[in-house]
Order: structure tokens, then sequence, then C-alpha cells
């Protein structure tokens, strides 16, 4: 079924105002605190707030920026092996920038709903920047991405969360041994991928050489002190549940001496970077960016 209602097409959408209620109601929607139906339900409540609620539905055809197809980039998916996770093999997006290598790597960590389109985009961005990349697909063991987030979002809730973030940590270990990698591993990740970007952080202390968290949830405050790479964390302005976990947070890592920078860029919400949605911000999105492929090649040169 269509995100869309028949008479409010994807372009008629981008240009409503989204109430900053709504937003909150699909931040609850997209943790899996509430259901669609209730999303829907609730959002009504607010003036014009259904068209908002359909508006915040991704368009995947938007996140499109680097075609699979670009000369400068070759992609693949690829198999590999995962002991103690969901089912001892996982599945990735590999994609490595034109020439020969040895490559700098970037392992990018997808939302709560598995590997969707938006995540291969930003693996293919990555790889125009002249990084080697793997995009894991943490719903390999349950059939891969559906090819919708609902679907996606209620299979990654079903799974072992500890062997999935094993998983997770696989793929890096599989990365930074790849032939075509200098050895030297970056991590980033959007929301659910975010947290687990801080857990890869304290997981590989030193085989880690940076990570660039979105808006993800802090580590356990004990394990801080194992941390190694240096951070370079995103938050949304708007955003309190990921925000109120900063102060420990940023304690923590002053008592460790761990490396880091925090912005919180005005006028976000939390998942600001993906384009496929309204809570897109460009200008947000384009200087983190900036700050975190700046950040990365700094620390894997």
């Amino acid at each position: 079924m269509s995100d869309v209602t028949p008479d409010l097409m994807p372009e008629q959408t981008r240009d409503i105002m989204i109430d900053q209620r709504v937003f909150d109601l699909y931040d609850e929607y997209c943790h899996g605190r509430i259901d669609r139906r209730a999303f829907l339900k609730q959002a009504a409540v607010v003036a014009g707030g259904l068209a908002m609620a359909q508006a915040l539905m991704p368009r995947y055809a938007n996140a499109q920026t680097i075609s699979f197809t670009d000369e400068r980039i070759k992609a693949t998916y690829v198999t590999y092996p995962s002991p103690g996770g969901n089912s001892g093999t996982m599945k990735g997006y590999l994609v490595q920038p034109a020439g020969k290598g040895p490559f700098p790597s970037v392992l990018v960590i997808h939302e709560n709903r598995g590997l969707n389109p938006y995540i291969e985009d930003v693996a293919r961005r990555f790889a125009v920047e002249g990084f080697l990349v793997l995009a894991p697909d943490g719903l390999f063991p349950v059939g891969g991405y559906p090819g919708n987030d609902d679907d996606g979002r209620e299979l990654q809730a079903k799974l072992d969360q500890g062997k999935l973030r094993t998983d997770m940590l696989n793929g890096a270990k599989f990365l930074k041994a790849h032939a075509l990698s200098s050895g030297k591993l970056a991590v980033t990740g959007f929301c659910w991928g975010g947290g687990t970007t801080n857990y890869l952080a304290v997981m590989l202390g030193a085989d880690l050489k940076a990570a660039a968290p979105y808006y993800g949830a802090a580590p356990t405050t004990s394990a801080v002190a194992d941390i190694r790479a240096p951070l370079l964390v995103n938050y949304a302005e708007n955003d309190d549940r990921i925000n109120s976990m900063w102060p420990e947070f940023e304690s923590a890592l002053k008592a460790a001496k761990v490396s880091y920078e925090m912005y919180k860029y005005p006028g976000t919400q939390h998942g600001f970077h993906n384009n496929s949605t309204p809570r897109y911000q460009e200008a947000a999105a384009k200087l983190s960016w900036e700050r975190m492929v700046a950040h990365f090649k700094k620390n894997t040169a």
C-alpha cells in the first residue's frame, strides 16, 4: 500500500510544515514504541496532522545521490562468517572506489529497520570519497531487508539484540581484514546504528581509528574507558531521549581522556541526515557529512 494518500503526492508533501507534536509521534513510531496505526490515529488529532504524518513516511527515490552504476565505484553484495551472531553468516553491501587500493575503510551501520536504500546510498557516498565501505544487513538471518521499513522494523525487533551487535562487530572485523583494506577502520551509524557505533568503539578499542555516531544511545558509562578512537558525536537539537544521555557520556569521556568533538545541530530532528523524509535538514546534513569525512580521512591516513 502506498505511503501517501491519492490526493497527496510526494512532491506536495515536501512543502508541508510539520508540527513538532507530529515529529515527536513519528519518533515514537520509528523506535517501535507505537505502531503505524497508532501513529496515524494520534497524528490525526493535530490539525492537518494526518497529512503531516503521511509526509513523514520515507521516499527512497529521494535518497539516491550516487547511482549504483556510477563509474567511480564498484558495488556488490558479499557474505561472510559471523560467529556468535544470529545465524553464523552475514550479508553486506560492499562498495569500493575505482582503483586498486588498498583503501581506508568505513563500516556504515543502519537504523532499526535493516539495510534500506538510504543506507546503501550513504555507503556509495563514502566510496566516492575514497573509502572501502561495508554496510551490513542485520536482517540477513531472517531473509534480509524486506523492501519496506515497517516490516524491517518488526523483523529487527524480533532478533536477539546481543547477537545482532555481534553481527555488526564481525562486519567490522571482516572489513578491516579485507584484501582491499589498508587496515585502518572507521565506523558510523544512524539511530540504532549510532548506538551500535558507540558500542563498537568500546569493543574494538585500538583496532578502530575513528567513529562518528549520529543520534545514537551512549554506551555503558563503565565501558567508555575502553574507547581509543576519537569520536565525532552528532546530535539533533530536538531529540530529548538521546540528548539526555550526553552529560553522563561526556563526563565519562573526559574522565577516560577520550578525544571527542560533539555537535548539536540547531533546529534539527532525530534523523536529520536521512534525506528520504522531511526530517532531513540539508544544511546540517551537509555540514555534519563534511566534518565526518574530514574526521575519517585525518584518522585513517
